[in-house]
């Protein structure tokens, strides 16, 4: 008779998009890691709040997993901190935050999905682009790849993801309660979610690593691919 095979030692790891960015945003560490980890990158399109994308997460997720988010990926991965956090083998936070946004913050997406609503969705135009990404990759490929995220996730989804955002819980209170290997990553020009946001997150979660990436915006997964893969290996080893 022969011999099973031996169990497949690798991590079972899952990705979390932000707003209007799908599986692309994390396919260069989807292929880096293959040695290190069973990846998934969840859909985060189909939900109109931040509990319900975690819960669909969560049905479709293996029973225990590393978890990684990029900005609204961040929020979801904190509620599924809070729904079922003897689920989560390891997290990391990316280009992400803890806290609510501030008034105009949520004065600014109420004003994004009104437009929206009234059929002046634009996606990711240029303009928005030096919010999002350094200014040294305008006119580059990575642009070009947030620009067609942004198409391909669409109108619809992009009004789900901005009301979830709006209508999410503060995320800063229960920041003493996550106890596993925690990454914090952000783009030292992130506009979006600074530095500061990150050093919070750092300073509430106990024995937590911090690395800030020179000239990075908020996209670190696309503008420095092969460094946010190598932190996410490091992460996946033990830190």
């Amino acid at each position: 008779m022969a011999a099973s095979a031996p169990p497949d030692p690798r991590t079972p790891l899952l990705f979390l998009p932000g707003l209007l960015c799908d599986a692309a945003l994390w396919h260069a560490q989807a292929r880096g890691l293959t040695g290190e980890a069973d990846v998934q990158i969840a859909d985060l399109t189909r939900d109109g709040s931040i509990p319900d994308m975690a819960r669909r997460v969560l049905a479709e997720a293996p029973p225990r997993f590393a978890l990684a988010g990029l900005s609204m990926g961040g929020y979801v991965a904190f509620e599924i901190m809070r729904q079922a956090p003897e689920r989560i083998i390891r997290l990391a936070l990316v280009d992400t935050m803890a806290s609510l946004d501030t008034p105009e913050r949520t004065r600014q997406r109420v004003g994004m999905k009104a437009l929206a609503e009234r059929g002046r969705f634009l996606g990711i135009s240029p303009q928005l682009l030096p919010n999002l990404i350094h200014p040294s990759r305008i006119g580059t490929p990575v642009a070009d790849e947030v620009i067609a995220m942004g198409k391909r996730v669409g109108r619809d989804a992009f009004l789900r993801q901005q009301q979830a955002i709006i209508d999410r819980p503060d995320s800063l209170p229960t920041l003493a309660s996550i106890t596993v290997p925690t990454l914090i990553v952000v783009g030292e020009n992130d506009r979006l979610t600074p530095v500061a946001e990150a050093q919070k997150m750092h300073a509430g979660i106990q024995g937590s690593r911090l690395e800030i990436l020179p000239e990075c915006g908020h996209l670190p997964p696309l503008e420095l691919p092969e460094q946010t893969t190598e932190l996410l290996k490091h992460w996946l080893r033990g830190m």
